[in-house]
């Protein structure tokens, strides 16, 4: 999961007004430095006077239109192969436009959260920046960033200016962008346009149209049922007032006033709630103080002794008191929960453990795995996972507080940053997200394939998609576990399912400490092997790593094939044994595996495991991964089983 980046200071939510003009404009997409899809009708948009006569000249082009009585206007000019720079004039009946420097190569959309929005060298920097930096000279590629807005209703312009990439610029690409575009450029030496429309933290469902929203089952506007908004401004201000009140509150938490971490204070009239997990699946989106308790029983022989307790992972600052004694606390979020207890603090028979739990936006709670929960004394762990009782204190949701960000309501970055340029021709879009919808891994099943479909509908074509998978993330796992990110990337998978689709694995160069892991460089390559074999006749190009093709049972042993093993199966490992996999029973309990390779398959067993019935490989957050194709992609996750995950509801 992602925190959102901090929000622009305002954002207009209404439409383009184009009724009125003085002059021919052109939407801000169209400038100097651009580049244009070759081999693809050209649409050129604007706006001028009602009725105004447009003339579009280029290279040996010319276009006549006229706007219609809103001052919109639309020329096509034919296709054009690859080549320039160039000029164009757009001559209107008071005012002409010359842009200069005009390429005409391949444009490729690139989207998604922080892992797509992460620059070259910004709020995060990839690996050896200085160096790549001082490299970046290649004048065919063209980035536009697009400027980060929201709206309620489908725009039809948006902001941003494209650069020519130098040492000057190249800092302010997105870089996985960059160097997806770096390598096509290289293979091709054809010019080559990356349009950046990315923002951190968000969840797919505000890439996607109203339209194609809307058509999904209800379940998945059930989240957005208590955001109803007739007049924007009005709410706006309103809702300013609202936020003034709820930041007042949280500094006033009546919890603290009352002692609601007193053993003695009555906690009959809470609410019950299962962890761990995301506070959003049980009572929506919520943010600000929430209040929890636990009651445990302990051993005679545990009174006074020093413990420790481990709440997992929470979301995001926490007090933790038990039997009234705070014994620590931690501001941030995505971080394990592990404090002393010192001596004289439990007690035999029953204890109370009250968590305080704050939660600033996006998601919530104590959400990381059941087994990290508990509490250790005497070298004896008592679970903490399970039923919680639970209080709000202070919500926005009290105070009819709404953080204005993209989350807040489906479709809102698409109105605002995708819509205004489904008129553009563009080779494809390459696709950067999933942390954010990682929690409900079995919606995004539906919603991605949806969003992909949505685009293409739009567009009018059926263009290439590509995507990156998750990266590995967090700790190690000490034992096989169910994990939200596996299923999440799971979903990814099995979106290859639609045509002109690819993927490009990534679990080998992730960060356990950083949810925006440096190595950029191999997911923009990645990215671009799927494009040059898919996309550009490049046939002897391996694009992909080994990917599960089946598994046979052979007594004890499990044994998988693959596909897309290249010049073959290599381990990346002195001792040549293959890490990550994991084996279970008809029971479902995993264990991990020892396997090696057999030619082209791999061979997977435990002693633990007599009759095997099922296999995972790197089914994790942070999966062991050390099985390749000689080419150096790494395998792709899997499980050949169906049971029941953590993201899946009934």
């Amino acid at each position: 999961m992602t925190k959102r980046t901090l929000l622009l200071p305002f954002f207009c939510l209404l439409c383009f007004a184009s009724a009125l003009h003085a002059e021919v404009k052109l939407a801000n997409i169209f400038s100097n430095n651009m580049v244009l899809q070759r081999d693809k009708p050209i649409k050129i948009w604007g706006w001028a006077d009602k009725n105004e006569a447009i003339e579009v000249h280029f290279l040996n082009q010319t276009k006549k239109v006229k706007a219609d009585k809103t001052g919109a206007w639309v020329a096509t000019l034919n296709p054009v192969s690859y080549g320039g720079p160039y000029t164009m004039e757009i001559k209107g009946k008071k005012n002409s436009i010359t842009l200069n420097d005009i390429l005409i190569g391949e444009v490729w959309l690139c989207s998604g959260q922080s892992n797509m929005e992460m620059a070259v060298h910004g709020w995060g920097s990839v690996y050896n920046y200085e160096q790549e930096i001082k490299d970046a000279n290649y004048p065919q590629i063209r980035a536009f960033n697009v400027v980060k807005d929201i709206s309620m209703k489908p725009k039809d312009n948006l902001s941003g200016t494209w650069q020519v990439c130098s040492p000057q610029t190249v800092s302010e690409f997105s870089a996985v962008a960059y160097f997806f575009a770096r390598k096509l450029n290289k293979e091709l030496n054809i010019p080559v346009g990356i349009i950046n429309s990315s923002w951190g933290g968000t969840d797919i469902e505000t890439w996607t149209s109203s339209d194609a929203f809307n058509s999904l089952p209800e379940k998945f506007r059930e989240r957005y049922k208590d955001f109803k908004v007739d007049n924007f401004d009005e709410f706006a201000k309103t809702n300013e007032e609202h936020k003034a009140k709820y930041l007042n509150a949280l500094n006033n938490d009546p919890g603290i006033s009352e002692k609601w971490y007193e053993p003695s204070f009555n906690t009959s009239s809470w609410n019950k709630m299962q962890l761990p997990q995301m506070w959003e699946n049980v009572i929506g989106n919520v943010d600000g103080i929430i209040w929890f308790k636990y009651n445990i029983s302990l051993p005679k022989e545990s009174e006074g002794k020093a413990a420790t307790i481990d709440l997992s992972v929470i979301d995001d600052n926490d007090i933790v008191w038990i039997n009234g004694i705070k014994i620590g606390e931690t501001e941030g979020y995505a971080v394990k929960r592990s404090y002393k207890i010192p001596e004289n603090v439990l007690k035999s028979g029953n204890n109370t453990i009250v968590v305080k739990i704050t939660d600033n936006g996006g998601g919530g709670g104590i959400y990381g795995k059941a087994e990290q929960m508990y509490l250790q004394v005497q070298g004896k762990q008592y679970p903490l996972a399970g039923e919680w009782q639970y209080k709000e204190a202070v919500t926005n949701k009290m105070y009819k507080f709404i953080d204005i960000s993209p989350n807040m309501y489906y479709s809102l970055l698409y109105n605002g940053m995708i819509n205004p340029i489904t008129g553009l021709a563009i080779k494809g879009a390459i696709w950067y997200q999933g942390e954010n919808n990682a929690s409900q891994a079995y919606n995004y099943r539906t919603l991605f394939p949806t969003m992909i479909n949505n685009w293409r509908t739009k567009w009018g074509y059926e263009f290439p998609f590509y995507w990156v998978q998750l990266a590995s993330y967090t700790a190690k796992d000490d034992k096989p576990v169910n994990s939200e990110w596996a299923e999440l990337r799971e979903a990814q998978t099995m979106t290859l399912s639609l045509p002109q689709t690819g993927e490009a694995v990534i679990t080998d160069i992730g960060d356990a400490d950083d949810i925006h892991p440096r190595n950029k460089q191999d997911v923009g390559l990645r990215l671009a092997l799927i494009a040059l074999n898919k996309d550009y006749g490049k046939k002897d190009i391996v694009y992909s790593g080994p990917t599960f093709k089946e598994m046979n049972i052979e007594g004890n042993k499990a044994v998988i094939s693959y596909n897309n093993t290249g010049k073959g199966l290599c381990v990346k490992n002195k001792y040549g044994y293959v890490e990550g996999f994991a084996i279970a029973g008809a029971d479902q309990k995993f264990e991990w595996a020892k396997a090696y390779i057999d030619g082209d398959k791999v061979v997977v067993y435990s002693e633990k495991i007599a009759n095997p019935a099922a296999v995972r490989y790197s089914w994790a957050n942070n999966p062991d991964v050390n099985l390749f194709n000689q080419e150096g992609l790494p395998a792709a996750p899997f499980r050949t089983d169906n049971w029941k995950g953590i993201t899946q509801h009934d």
